[in-house]
């Protein structure tokens, strides 16, 4: 009888989304191995910040009992380019999923790609940093421009979690459509900040209550500063524009709008930054009352405009009826506008936050790495 054939996964970072993939792998592994013809899914490594277990013999590790495991490991972390090393000498293809946000391992895929190792990751940095490391990643890849021997790279949830952004934007490409404008709210956190501050009909609390609250309830990052300075919509833009044929040089290249009253970009700590936030609130209800006034809206957006390469990302206003005025809680929404759509959008939304959702776009991203290996 034919051996199925195996597959070696290599997992970096096992925070929240991490765990959630981990999770979802167990499922899709069981579910290969009694596909037809079956196939082999195989943990080999997994690593955090300071530990690394990995299955020295390819013989694999035991997805359910994986992060007990990796608890127990102690020593010196091994440097990240003997591991590339080792797993491009695995009896089999690898596929490296990273769900981290450094950048320091993002440099490190074209080296990956070249090794014939695939790569799925929701790492944004890896995509809107340096326009240079970009042309890297995909001049390196087998579904760039590299060799067929490379490995392929898919990044689907860098922007919109599990949402179809990317496939969906790179199917309106391929297809000969024109892109015309891409319009959103691509921050969960956003969403939700702004949803409660100003919700359609009016009412809600001051715009310091609401950070604290989209604080607690986890919406926002550690620092709320790391949400309030728009660097996480304008990465989400840069990659985007990438895509539509727009080469935008980094995030800071284009406007951003700063949350961030000036008078508390110097604050040492995110709780100090948080205990000053009220004395500011009345320039956030001033823009409320302006917006209410016109019979508007205030939301956090970002947009591109492709025939002017136009990017930017901050406050607008909109009519109540428009779809981003109307989303709930912490949905993204991502309007495509086409010369095939028309004046009609083709619109995305759901949910465009969260670790079970993000991981759903990762392991559907492998999904799509195993599809193209099972080819080869």
């Amino acid at each position: 009888m034919l051996q199925p054939q195996s597959i070696y996964i290599a997992v970096v970072g096992v925070g929240g989304v991490g765990q959630a993939f981990l999770s979802q792998l167990q499922h899709l592994e069981s579910r290969m191995r009694k596909a037809s013809p079956p196939l082999d899914l195989r943990l080999v490594l997994v690593r955090r910040s300071k530990q690394q277990l990995q299955s020295a013999d390819w013989s694999g590790i035991d997805i359910s009992n994986v992060l007990t495991l990796l608890k127990s490991i102690t020593g010196p972390l091994p440097p990240w380019n003997e591991v590339l090393n080792h797993l491009s000498k695995a009896p089999g293809k690898v596929v490296l999923v990273d769900n981290t946000s450094d950048l320091a391992l993002a440099s490190t895929y074209p080296e990956a790609l070249k090794k014939g190792i695939s790569i799925v990751t929701p790492n944004k940095k890896a995509f809107s940093d340096d326009y240079a490391l970009w042309a890297k990643i995909f001049e390196a890849a087998a579904n760039g421009t590299g060799s067929p021997n490379a490995g392929y790279v898919f990044h689907e949830s860098t922007v919109g979690a599990g949402l179809p952004v990317l496939s969906t934007l790179k199917e309106l490409v391929e297809t000969g459509d024109e892109v015309t404008k891409i319009e959103g709210v691509f921050s969960g956190t956003m969403s939700f900040l702004f949803n409660s501050f100003m919700p359609v009909g009016g009412g809600g609390g001051k715009f310091s209550a609401e950070v604290k609250k989209a604080k607690e309830l986890g919406y926002t990052e550690p620092d709320p500063r790391d949400d309030l300075n728009g660097l996480d919509v304008a990465r989400k833009l840069t990659i985007l524009a990438r895509l539509a044929g727009l080469k935008v040089k980094s995030p800071t290249s284009f406007p951003v709008e700063s949350l961030i009253p000036k008078e508390l970009e110097s604050c040492s700590t995110g709780d100090e930054f948080m205990e000053k936030l009220p004395e500011f609130d009345n320039q956030m209800d001033e823009l409320k009352s302006s917006a209410a006034k016109e019979g508007k809206v205030v939301r956090f957006v970002g947009s591109i405009d492709v025939p002017s390469k136009a990017v930017k990302v901050g406050l607008e206003k909109f009519d109540a009826s428009h779809p981003i005025a109307a989303l709930k809680g912490s949905d993204n929404i991502i309007n495509f506008y086409t010369k095939r759509y028309g004046f009609n959008p083709l619109i995305i939304q759901g949910a465009g936050a969260g670790g079970g959702v993000t991981a759903m776009g990762v392991t559907g991203d492998l999904l799509k790495v195993i599809s193209l290996l099972k080819q080869n």
